[in-house]
């Protein structure tokens, strides 16, 4: 992948069109998602942009987009806690669109979103769940330093199957 023509930066208002697309697009490409239709999100154009600006409005979350020659190939979106007491961790979701897979793009949000963390001085961990069966995403995951905190039993059904996932955090301190 050629790096001069991947772009990471915070999504924009302006961006939530695309963004719907992209949701769309990624929504039947694998069942490691928490949707699998973009009809359960229940968009609009209008419900993407008060999204966006509401993770701009907070000190403690932001929304990534990865573009790709101008395509938003990736997203990142991180939220920390509202309340005084958990406003120092959050959980992020992530996804990459599979014909950019193996690419580094999922690699290159997670290190933006860390280093922003950093940067905020309020968080001090970083939560996730991940399927069990995602072995890549959990080699990924592990490789910035997350650590498996847990298992959660079936806590996704797909066509009537249940999947655990693995409850993993990274301290930023």
């Amino acid at each position: 992948m050629d790096d001069h023509k991947l772009v990471i930066r915070e999504a924009k208002k302006s961006d939530a069109f695309a963004i719907i697309d992209y949701l769309n697009q990624i929504a039947g490409e694998t069942d490691f998602l928490t949707f699998g239709s973009i009809d359960e999100l229940n968009l609009t154009v209008e419900k993407e942009e008060k999204l966006v600006e509401d993770f701009a409005a907070r000190e403690n979350a932001i929304y990534l987009i990865a573009l790709y020659d101008g395509q938003i190939v990736g997203s990142l979106n991180f939220a920390g806690g509202r309340k005084r007491r958990t406003m120092h961790v959050g959980e992020f979701g992530i996804s990459v669109r599979q014909d950019y897979w193996n690419k580094g793009i999922g690699r290159a949000l997670i290190a933006r979103m860390i280093e922003w963390s950093k940067a905020t001085g309020i968080i001090r961990k970083i939560n996730l769940r991940v399927r069990s069966d995602n072995m890549r995403a959990l080699h990924l995951y592990k490789s910035f330093g997350f650590s498996e905190e847990g298992m959660i039993t079936r806590d996704f059904l797909i066509h009537n199957t249940f999947y655990d996932s693995v409850q993993m955090g990274l301290f930023i301190d």
